[in-house]
């Protein structure tokens, strides 16, 4: 097929050319407007408990989760004073009529003590938002602005939840545009100096580039039928761009060995296309399957990236099988250099690798797992404002409030009961928890085991007779152990059926949900890599050796990520604040990202390995050979999409700069350590039985076939 593809593209090289061009134009027209139809997301797991009382609460109570904290200090210092006052209801009224504004409370409505500063100088006005969170953030964009100034009597700010989270949305799309001003003038010029020939650097980035529109628009027009992250863009530059260096690096480097063979131009590219082709076609394949694995989990935040990596390797495999067979038919002398890369120090190191095998690979493997020990200290957590840099405004709102009252109203638990009852004893309980700052009840507000004050009942009953309880939780429960703390609130007798949710419930159960499907979601991953492997090798142990050294550079990026983002050495280099644990949603997403650009590796080397030893039969010297010819392609491309990730180095948002910084390490160390250094010290090790199958499996490898025919004379070469 992959033959009949080449002598196609290069038969008809001007359509194909044309045809790429006319798609490039239109996916870059249609696919600029990708970020407007693109979706924010929230920290919820549909069909869990937390969900199911926030409907409860929105078709009951008219209420939710109070999403917008307007923070107002008073210019004279106390906010009970009648001038601070007046102005503040009529702030509250201002607030009140915004759109989308359901349900509103304030320190002069309520007078709740938990609203209030504990010098007295500060006070918040609490709202509910009702929407998705990208209707709900496209507002804020608009009143935040004009809700943040200064009066004679107050000054205002605005935080809460969903002003963070747009605010987070607005620095990742910053950071996008900045990856990308500076990523492709770098990879452009790694790329001139790789190949040593401008037009092959131009072919490469423009298979990049093709990857990258192709990407955007197909996010576009998924999001017309269900939910897509607005983050899968930034998956889109990095991949896109990286899988479009490395496909085409293989397919360009396999011509000018064709073109050295003494085949004409046109056979070359057809050669090329077959040989090289065939791996980038199975690479493709392990990353897209590492990818799917995401849609396994519940949350469209995931699954999008999963429709991102799709989407780049459909449009970087096509690059390179079709586009490039064209433009190498026709430009292809343009490409070509007088001698191949010197490969030398790869060689050498493979060949002393092998000699002394247990001791390099002790020494290799000694240093990776020292890497990877911070790994045994990883702690799950949730995030909060931190996620930002300094000195963004949500984030120093929400840490007036942190600092300055003694609880934390914007992350009340509510409880939903049933039927109405009784509360007084659930109440008093729950008061008593460690890290509850107050109880609302129909019955009153309760402290510490006592009541202290009588709410509105009104609030807290539904017409229909149910009840809720509002628990207000302290500063130190919302920056310690939250999923523990809606755990204690579970746990408490209620007297009818309850329902817990809120914000920090919602993000409890994202993470137990989160946590529940990762087992099924890396048996998939390693299952599914694992028969693609063995379909290209017909090997069972060489799926099982990748495996293992994948895991093993995944291990290193983990312990980088403890070691930096946890723990919070290099955060004052690299611009963060560490909050002593790790979102989980991120390692999730890099595992699958960097589980598939490791295997991408292993199969560009295997393939050339395999290819080896099927001309030789000799294992040592099909693997010394194939690094010969691999390692200095396999160095430059990791190199270059290396580069593309840690463009995010230096990004506002934590999350993308430990996706940026951890899948940079891992490519690094993969395409180093782990591919010249251990993957031939195994396959020295295990000699002949490299190559061994069941008999009964080995029909089942995918194989090359006979020779292909010349395109012009028809004839077998």
């Amino acid at each position: 097929m992959l033959t009949r593809l080449g002598r196609m593209a290069v038969r008809h090289s001007r359509a194909v050319l044309i045809g790429f061009l006319l798609a490039f134009l239109g996916l870059g027209a249609y696919g600029a407007g990708a970020q407007g139809d693109l979706d924010l997301s929230r920290w919820d797991s549909p069909g869990t408990e937390s969900v199911r009382a926030g409907e409860e609460l929105r078709d009951h109570f008219r209420t939710g989760n109070p999403n917008l904290a307007v923070l107002v200090t008073a210019r004279d210092g106390d906010v009970d004073s009648p001038a601070t006052e007046q102005a503040a209801r009529e702030l509250t009224a201002e607030v009140e009529r915004l759109p989308l504004v359901t349900d509103l409370t304030s320190y002069w409505d309520a007078g709740s003590p938990a609203l209030r500063g504990e010098d007295g100088r500060r006070a918040l006005i609490l709202a509910r938002l009702e929407g998705t969170a990208t209707e709900t953030r496209a507002e804020l964009a608009k009143t935040s602005p004009q809700l943040t100034r200064t009066t004679p009597q107050l000054d205002i700010t605005v935080g809460g939840q969903e002003e963070i989270s747009r605010q987070v949305g607005e620095q990742a799309r910053t950071d996008f545009l900045r990856a990308e001003a500076f990523a492709l003038p770098a990879v452009l010029l790694l790329l001139i100096l790789v190949y040593r020939r401008t037009a092959a650097a131009l072919l490469t980035v423009a298979v990049g580039l093709l990857s990258v529109l192709g990407t955007l628009a197909g996010l576009r027009a998924i999001a017309q039928f269900t939910e897509v992250s607005t983050f899968a863009a930034n998956l889109a530059l990095v991949l896109g761009l990286g899988l479009g260096v490395d496909y085409s690096l293989f397919v360009i480097n396999r011509y000018r060995e064709e073109r050295a063979a003494g085949h004409d131009q046109p056979t070359s590219a057809v050669r090329a296309t077959r040989v090289a082709g065939r791996t980038v076609a199975f690479s493709g394949v392990t990353v897209a399957v590492s990818l799917c694995a995401l849609l396994v989990f519940p949350f469209f935040f995931l699954s999008s990236f999963a429709y991102a990596g799709v989407l780049v390797v459909c449009w970087a495999v096509a690059g390179a099988v079709l586009f490039l067979p064209a433009a190498l038919a026709r430009w292809g002398h343009r490409v070509e250099r007088p001698t191949a890369p010197a490969s030398g120090f790869w060689h050498r190191t493979a060949l002393t690798a092998m000699r002394r095998p247990l001791v390099a690979g002790a020494g290799v493997l000694t240093v990776l797992l020292i890497a990877a020990s911070p790994l045994l200290g990883l702690r799950f957590g949730l995030p909060d404002e931190r996620t930002l840099p300094a000195g963004t405004s949500s984030r120093t709102t929400s840490e007036i409030v942190h600092r300055e009252f003694a609880a934390e109203p914007t992350d009340t638990v509510q409880i939903v009961l049933g039927e109405q009852v009784s509360t007084r004893a659930y109440a008093t309980a729950l008061s008593r928890l460690p890290g509850v700052h107050q109880v609302d009840a129909p019955e009153g507000t309760y402290q510490d085991g006592r009541r202290t004050g009588a709410p509105g009942q009104d609030r807290l009953t539904a017409p229909d007779g149910r009840v809720r309880l509002a628990v207000v939780p302290t500063q130190q429960a919302m920056y310690g152990d939250v999923p523990a703390f809606v755990d204690r609130i579970r746990d408490t007798p209620a007297p009818a059926p309850a329902l817990v949710g809120g914000y920090p419930a919602e993000t409890t159960d994202f993470r137990a949900t989160l946590l529940d499907r990762l087992p099924l979601a890396v048996a998939l991953v390693l299952v599914a890599t694992y028969v693609i492997l063995f379909l290209m090798t017909g090997s069972v142990l060489l799926p099982a050796k990748a495996t293992v050294l994948n895991l093993l550079s995944l291990s290193v990026m983990f312990g980088c990520l403890v070691w930096v983002f946890q723990d919070g050495h290099l955060s004052g280099l690299l611009g963060f604040t560490p909050t002593g644990s790790i979102e989980p949603s991120i390692p999730v997403l890099m595992f699958c990202v960097a589980y598939g650009l490791s295997m991408d590796y292993e199969v560009f080397l295997l393939a050339r390995i395999k290819e080896e030893h099927d001309r030789t039969g000799d294992t040592v010297r099909a693997v010394a050979e194939g690094i010969r010819r691999s390692a200095p392609l396999i160095t430059a491309a990791a190199g270059i999409l290396a580069l593309s990730f840690l463009s995010y180095a230096t990004g506002g948002v934590v999350f993308l700069k430990e996706l940026g910084i951890g899948t940079a390490l891992t490519i690094l160390v993969d395409a180093t350590l782990i591919r010249v250094v251990l993957l031939p010290v195994t396959m020295r090790l295990a000699g002949r039985a490299n190559w061994w199958a069941p008999r009964w499996l080995r029909g089942l490898r995918v194989r090359e076939g006979g020779g292909e025919k010349d395109v012009l004379r028809g004839e077998y070469v």
